[in-house]
C-alpha cells in the first residue's frame, strides 16, 4: 500500500510541476490552480504512504535511506503549502514541485520492505532528533527554492524583461524577505537537530560526537548557515549574495543528506546504526 500511494504522489508531483510551470508561461489561472491542487494531492498521498509504512513497521518510517528521502520530500512540500496559504507564491511552487518529484523518485533507488527498528534506536530521542533535523532541512530547502527564483527574477529585471511571465514573479524585496524568514526558522531547527542528535548519540553509544562523514557535513552546513545569518543580521547582506550562499549551503546539506548514505553506508546514519 505504501508503494502504491507513493507512485500516486509521484504522478501528482509531476502534474503539479507541469501545471505550475505552464502557469508561468501562459499566465492562465487554471494552470496555477491545477498545479496547486496537484501539489496538495501529492502531499496527501505521500503522507498516506508514510503513515501506511509506519503502521506496518510499528514505528515512524524515517530510519532507512528510502524513508529518509521520502520523509524529507514530504516535509518540504508541507512547508511550502503552509507558506503558500499566506504568500501566494506559485513561482516558488514551480521549483518546489520538481524538487519534491526528484527527491521522491530518488528514494526508489533505496526502496526496501519494512524492517524492524534496531534495538539501539528504540528511544524517545529518535523522533525528537529526526523531526527537528528533517523539518529544519525542509525549511532550508524552501529558502533554496526562493533563492533560485530570486536569481531568475533579478536576471530578468537586469535584462529589462519585465513583461509577460516575469510579471507574475514576486518582487525582489518579497523574495529576499521570505528567504531571510526561512533562514531564521530553518537554522534553529537545524541546530536543534544537531544538538538532539548529539544527546541521542550520548544516550545510545556513550559519546556525543564520533566524527562520522554525515556529522562532519552537518557541521559544515551549520557553519555556512550560521555565517550567512550573521552576515545578514550584522553586516546587512541582502539580495544576490545572500541567495547565492543559501544555494551553496543547501548543496552541502544535500551532500550530507544523500551522499552520506551512498558513499559511506556504514555507521549511525548509513543504515548499520552501529
Amino acid at each position: 500500500m505504501d508503494l502504491l500511494l507513493l507512485k500516486i504522489a509521484l504522478a501528482a508531483y509531476l502534474a503539479a510541476a507541469t501545471g505550475l510551470s505552464l502557469y508561468l508561461l501562459s499566465l492562465r489561472p487554471a494552470a496555477r490552480l491545477a498545479g496547486t491542487i496537484g501539489l496538495a494531492t501529492a502531499f496527501l498521498a505521500h503522507g498516506g504512504s508514510i503513515l501506511a509504512r509506519s503502521l506496518a513497521a510499528g514505528h515512524p518510517a524515517f530510519t532507512t535511506e528510502y524513508e529518509a528521502l521520502s520523509f524529507f520530500a514530504w516535509l518540504t512540500v508541507g512547508v511550502y503549502l503552509g507558506v503558500q496559504f499566506r504568500y501566494r507564491l506559485p513561482a516558488v511552487g514551480a521549483v518546489v514541485a520538481p524538487l519534491a518529484f526528484t527527491v521522491t523518485l530518488a528514494s526508489f533507488a533505496f526502496y526496501t520492505g519494512v524492517r524492524e527498528l534496531p534495538p539501539n534506536l528504540r528511544s524517545a530521542w529518535l523522533p525528537v532528533h529526526v523531526t527537528a533535523a528533517f523539518l529544519g532541512n525542509a525549511v532550508l530547502a524552501l529558502a533554496f527554492c526562493v533563492s533560485l527564483v530570486y536569481l531568475f527574477r533579478e536576471r530578468q529585471l537586469k535584462e529589462k524583461r519585465v513583461a509577460g511571465r516575469t510579471s507574475r514573479l514576486p518582487s525582489l524585496e518579497a523574495l529576499d524577505s521570505l528567504n531571510y524568514r526561512a533562514l531564521v526558522w530553518g537554522f534553529p531547527l537545524l541546530t536543534l537537530g544537531i544538538v538532539t542528535g548529539a544527546l541521542f548519540a550520548k544516550h545510545t553509544w556513550g559519546r556525543f560526537w564520533s566524527w562520522e562523514e554525515r556529522e562532519i557535513f552537518s557541521l559544515i552546513t551549520w557553519i555556512l548557515y550560521a555565517g550567512l545569518l550573521e552576515a545578514r543580521m550584522v553586516v546587512g547582506w541582502r539580495g544576490r549574495r545572500a541567495a547565492t550562499v543559501t544555494i551553496v549551503g543547501f548543496a552541502v546539506l544535500i551532500v550530507s543528506f544523500v551522499f552520506g548514505h551512498m558513499l559511506f553506508p556504514g555507521g549511525k546514519h548509513g543504515g548499520s546504526f552501529d
